[in-house]
């Protein structure tokens, strides 16, 4: 079940400097999954301690679109700001900068 919790890594600038700063992580979870669900996941996949995980949930906007201008939704979308123990990492995040 942990498997399906962890949808994919928000990589923007903002979780970027998170990750590199403070130890945050920054992911997409299912829409279902609780905080505990969510640590569990993260502990299971990456071998890290979780300390604290914080959720978010983002509505889907109303967007118009085609020739006849129709309206479409986006979908519903849930965040989840994982912090880790101080000194660990995970791989996904570790991005090389440019010189």
């Amino acid at each position: 079940m942990n498997a399906f919790i962890l949808r994919a890594p928000v990589i923007t600038e903002k979780s970027m400097f998170n990750a590199k700063a403070g130890s945050v992580y920054t992911f997409y979870v299912a829409s279902t999954a609780t905080k505990k669900q969510v640590a569990e996941a993260v502990k299971s996949t990456f071998g890290v301690d979780v300390v604290a995980v914080r959720t978010a949930a983002l509505y889907g906007k109303s967007k118009r679109t085609g020739k006849k201008r129709i309206t479409r939704q986006q979908t519903n979308k849930k965040k989840a700001m994982v912090t880790l123990k101080a000194g660990q990492t995970i791989a996904v995040f570790d991005v090389q900068e440019k010189a």
